[in-house]
């Protein structure tokens, strides 16, 4: 048994988690790739957030996705990368909530994002399970 997957209530709530888990990194990759290579749209898009039309930024912000990311998607690592993407999503927020998005379908989607993320850990790691017990 890995490291990360210590012990899940059943096989369908590790199955569940690992569903979950990759819908967050293949979004993730996604996002990654677009900012790392950097497409134009990417840095329209960065542009309008307010960052500064550097691609060297968009490649910046691309690449501490995807290596928390990876973070993420390793057994061994994941919890470290549930934490650096968490803090990733915060900033995305933060962001949006700044230049006055719309709140459901712009701001809130990190904490969309973030549920996702740390339901996928939570039905895989039975050490997650006992630090934040629904019910006992």
């Amino acid at each position: 048994m890995s490291i990360s997957e210590a012990a899940p209530a059943s096989k369908g709530a590790l199955w569940a988690g690992r569903a979950l888990s990759a819908v967050v990194v293949l979004f993730m990759i996604f996002d990654g790739v677009i900012k790392l290579s950097p497409l134009d749209i990417a840095t329209q898009a960065m542009t309008e957030l307010g960052w500064p039309a550097d691609p060297n930024i968009t490649r910046l912000i691309g690449a501490i996705g995807l290596i928390s990311t990876a973070l993420y998607a390793l057994p061994r690592t994941s919890m470290l990368g549930a934490i650096l993407l968490t803090a990733y999503m915060g900033g995305a927020i933060s962001t949006h909530v700044r230049i006055g998005n719309p709140l459901f379908s712009h701001t809130l989607f990190g904490v969309y994002l973030g549920v996702i993320l740390w339901g996928g850990v939570y039905l895989r790691d039975a050490r997650v399970q006992a630090l934040i017990p629904f019910s006992r």
